[in-house]
Order: structure tokens, then sequence, then C-alpha cells
């Protein structure tokens, strides 16, 4: 069964910087949008950014747009997150998630609500002190 495995979490003083990679792994993700949501304790999993299936197109939430770049090398079947100027209220375990089967499949857009996804990781956790 497909999995999509992330890696580059960790603990970083506010204002440092992360990058956080996505590599599916069973099958390829390389003509599906792609996208990076998180959650932290007590609140609901939230959309963060999302690319679409060459990374010509590009969207992000507003609390992190300026600050966060998503972007995705197909032929290493790999989707990035990197995430510069941290904030505490960035601390959350933030999950990678492929759009689902048959949707968002080589089109110019990406999904940004939860339910457009049909794949996810396990959750990376990023935590940002003050």
């Amino acid at each position: 069964q497909a999995q999509l495995v992330e890696s580059g979490g960790g603990l970083v003083q506010a204002g440092g910087s992360l990058r956080l990679s996505c590599a599916p792994s069973g099958r390829t993700f390389s003509p599906y949008a792609m996208g990076w949501f998180r959650q932290a304790p007590g609140k609901d999993r939230e959309f963060v950014a999302a690319v679409n299936w060459s990374g010509s197109s590009t969207g992000y939430a507003d609390s992190v747009k300026g600050r966060f770049t998503i972007s995705r090398d197909n032929a290493k079947n790999t989707v990035y997150l990197q995430m510069n100027s941290l904030k505490p209220e960035d601390t959350a375990v933030y999950y990678c998630a492929a759009a689902r089967r048959g949707t968002y499949y080589y089109t110019s857009t990406y999904p940004t609500r939860n339910d457009e996804y049909g794949y996810w990781g396990q959750g990376t956790q990023v935590t940002v002190s003050s």
C-alpha cells in the first residue's frame, strides 16, 4: 500500500529554519497535487501549502505566506517544505498528503481542503521555542 514518509522535523529556536521532506513509498505521486498540513495540540488539522503536479503552481495559508515555500522534485519523487522565520505558533505535527486518486491529476490547480486528499503520512513534529 502506498505510504508517504515525512522527515526533517525537530526543535528550532524562533527565527530559525527547517526543511521538511516527503518521499512516497510503494508508488509514485508525481502526476498528483501534493500538500502539507499541520495540527497543533487541541486544534484541528489545517492547510499549510500545496503544489500542483509540475510545481508550477503553489498556494499557502495566510499564516505562512512569505515564510514557507513548497516545492517538488519529481525526478526524486519528493516534496519539500522550506520553513523560514519560524515562530512558536508554527509548533505542530506536520503532515504530507497527496490528492485523492483520479483528482488533481496533471492539473494546474491544487486542493486545499483535508477531504480532497486521499493519502497521508504519519507526520513529523516541529517545535519552535521562544
